[in-house]
Order: C-alpha cells, then sequence, then structure tokens
C-alpha cells in the first residue's frame, strides 16, 4: 500500500515577502501588482483572505474588496530560489518528488518508514526541516492516493498535518464540496448542482453510467475521484514520471494599450525568447509557432505556422513570432495582450547539414551560458538584441522558468 504525502507551502509568494519585510507579518497583503493594474493576485495573506481576496482575482477586485491591503509588485527569482531550497529538503526525505508548482509537490514515501518512522514522524520531520531552514510554513496531507493527499493537504491548512488512513478516504471525502476535488472546476462544479450533486459523497453515489452519460469519459474520472482514487490526468501518473508537455506558452497583458510597434515587436520577441527557454528545460524542439493577438475591445485571433524543421533556439522562434505579428496585427489598433506559443514538440531537432549544423551549436552554447545567468541574476538579466525595450516582465503569477525538480532542475 502505497504513502504519499503532498506539501503545500501556506501563502507562499506572501511568506518570502515577509521573510525580506518583516513589517508585512499580520497585516492584510497581495502579491502580483498595484491595485491599478490589470494583473491579477498572485497571492493573499490569511487576513486579506477574510475580505473574500482569492488567488487568480483581478488586482481592482481586490483593492475593492480590501482597499486597507498592502499591495506589493513581488520578487520571482526570490520564490524560485526558496523553491529550490524547499525541494532539496524534499529530496532528503524521499527519492521520489515531483514538484506540482513552485508552491506544491508529491513525495512518494513508500518504503521510508524504516528510515524515517511511521508516516505522522516522518511528516512531523519534514515540517519541521523546512520551517527551520527556510523561515516557511507549510501544510501536508498523507495519503494512500496523490488526489486524496492534496486534499488532505488543503483542509489541513494553515500550517497543519492531517492523515486518511487506509480505507478511510471515501469516508474523508463524502462530506467536502465537489468543487474540493482536485480536476472539477466551475463549469464540471455547475452541471454537478445542477443535476443534484453538491457534495463528493452525492457524486460517489451514483452508478458509473450515469456519470459516463452526462460526462463522457470524463464521469468516469469523477466517479474514480470520488472514491479517493487517482484518476485523470495528472493523477494518472506516477510520481516522478510526468509526462512531457504538449504545448509551452507565455503571455502578457499591457497595463496601458500599445500602438507603438517597435514596442509591440519587442515584447513578441521577449515573449518568444521565454518560450524557447522553457522548451531547453524540458529539452523538447518545437515545429509550430503561434501567436495571440487581444485588442482594446477584447477581440482576439490566434494565428499559426510550422516550420520545415523544429527548434528550441531564441532567434528561430523570435522570427517566426515576429513575421505572425507583423503580417496579422491591424496597424495602429490598440493592443491590449500578446501571447507566444510553441507546439508539434519533439524530443529531436531533425537532420541538419554541416554548415547549419555548427551555426547551430554555437547558438546552444551561447543560450546555455546565457540561461546559466538568468538562473543568477533573473529573467532579464541577458536578452536578445530584438527582445530589448520590450514591456514584458517576469510577473509572479505566471509560470516560471526553471521551476525545481523539472527540465534542467538546479544547475551547477
Amino acid at each position: 500500500m502505497k504513502t504519499i504525502f503532498h506539501v503545500d507551502m501556506d501563502a507562499f509568494f506572501v511568506s518570502v515577502e515577509e521573510l525580506f519585510d518583516p513589517s508585512l507579518r499580520g497585516k492584510a497583503v497581495v502579491v502580483g501588482g498595484r491595485p491599478d493594474a490589470r494583473g491579477v493576485v498572485a497571492a493573499a495573506s490569511y487576513e486579506a483572505r477574510k475580505y473574500g481576496v482569492r488567488s487568480a482575482m483581478p488586482l481592482r477586485t481586490a483593492w475593492r474588496l480590501c482597499p486597507h491591503a498592502i499591495f506589493v509588485e513581488g520578487h520571482p527569482e526570490r520564490y524560485r530560489e526558496y523553491s529550490e531550497k524547499i525541494y532539496e529538503i524534499l529530496c532528503e526525505f524521499s527519492p521520489k518528488v515531483e514538484m506540482a508548482s513552485i508552491d506544491e509537490a508529491c513525495l512518494d514515501m513508500t518504503g521510508t518508514e524504516r528510515l524515517l518512522g511511521p508516516p505522522m514522524k516522518a511528516a512531523h520531520a519534514l515540517h519541521e526541516s523546512i520551517r527551520r531552514r527556510t523561515g516557511l510554513n507549510c501544510s501536508i496531507g498523507m495519503a494512500t492516493s496523490r488526489l486524496v493527499a492534496k486534499v488532505a493537504s488543503d483542509q489541513a491548512k494553515p500550517n497543519g498535518i492531517l492523515w486518511v488512513l487506509p480505507g478511510l478516504e471515501a469516508e474523508f471525502l463524502a462530506p467536502l464540496e465537489v468543487g474540493k476535488i482536485p480536476g472539477i472546476g466551475e463549469v464540471t462544479e455547475r452541471r454537478l448542482r445542477e443535476l443534484g450533486i453538491r457534495r463528493v459523497g452525492d457524486l460517489a453515489r451514483l452508478d458509473e453510467g450515469f456519470l459516463e452519460q452526462h460526462f463522457g469519459r470524463w464521469g468516469l474520472a469523477l466517479a474514480g475521484k470520488a472514491r479517493g482514487l487517482d484518476a485523470g490526468a495528472w493523477f494518472d501518473q506516477e510520481i516522478g514520471g510526468e509526462a512531457p508537455p504538449k504545448s509551452v506558452s507565455h503571455e502578457h497583458t499591457f497595463e496601458h494599450d500599445l500602438t507603438d510597434a517597435q514596442l509591440l515587436e519587442a515584447t513578441v520577441a521577449r515573449l518568444a525568447s521565454m518560450v524557447a527557454r522553457r522548451l531547453r528545460e524540458h529539452g523538447l524542439y518545437a515545429r509550430t509557432v503561434h501567436l495571440k493577438l487581444r485588442y482594446r475591445d477584447f477581440t482576439t485571433i490566434t494565428r499559426s505556422h510550422t516550420m520545415g524543421r523544429a527548434t528550441q533556439i531564441d532567434a528561430d522562434l523570435v522570427e517566426e513570432a515576429r513575421r505572425l505579428f507583423r503580417t496579422h496585427w491591424n496597424q495602429g489598433v490598440p493592443v491590449r495582450l500578446l501571447g507566444v506559443a510553441a507546439s508539434g514538440l519533439q524530443r529531436q531537432e531533425g537532420q541538419l547539414d554541416l554548415l547549419d549544423q555548427g551555426r547551430r551549436e554555437r547558438w546552444r552554447r551561447a543560450l546555455a551560458a546565457a540561461d546559466l545567468v538568468r538562473d543568477r541574476f533573473g529573467e532579464s538579466a541577458v536578452e536578445l538584441g530584438s527582445a530589448m525595450g520590450g514591456l514584458y516582465r517576469d510577473r509572479a503569477h505566471e509560470n516560471p522558468a526553471r521551476r525545481p525538480g523539472r527540465g534542467g532542475g538546479k544547475r551547477a
């Protein structure tokens, strides 16, 4: 029988900010940007949450709910640094660790009892080690499945430990609202409520055929989740056995709508460069480049182009993304958002002639050195000339590059 730990850092971004500015402690704090900015909340302190402030909420909404809150831009480099410290600690407790995000992880603790003791003892040791070595608090859920462990860590917040004993998974989940189950979003929850299903116990009592009739194959996964089983998407995989992504993307919403072609093209280049960096982390090459362009009135267009050969080199992706922008931007119309994505991902670059092979190898060496500098000094420490002047900045809420345990992990 498996023993799975789910470790979730408590208000991670806020807690890191408090380490550097202790005056924030005990106050309503929102990380993500200025209250009048277009961004979203990356994290909120528990004091701010009392007023209804939540992650992914527009900053302006957060300000209306909690006008006395302290709004902080955030420091992504600090969050990555502390995430790496946490990852190193987790690896001391289990050889199977998977960072689900920058501030949460799953550990397969099966077979560690002889070394670390029973699950509760090991959990307390892990909890204390993280607090002592980072100054941060976390919540830990323990169960026989990663799904139940994740729900348990959420129920244990803040700064708690909860162990769902083997055989009690369905009983633990039954009284919870269906939205507490990972993978059930707002749309699915609304459809379930329309069918009279509000609690996980309601879901567990339904026939699989009924769920399949209303939700297709996803209905079968829902039936498994209601019983505490790992079913669907991320939960189908072994810890540490994560499948490669199907696409990689970055996008940016401007503080003010832009019509400056030079600034817009520089931002496209910066986004494409970020996508290339993420591809290198995963050891992947992309065949197709996508551009996302949203105007002031929220009209959004997406365009793509498939290249003759897969690549992970910045200059290649920048060239294709800028060509798409020049072709499809209605010049002079204010732009609200830009995004660049790569798909058609594969492990090999493809056949190269000798001259091209030499040129691309020089690019790879230069980019590897640039990535090391970015790791140490931040994403904007090194930029292509075409990306300089772009208005993109690494925001706290955006998917970070170099997540610990993902791709290259921590480099020497």
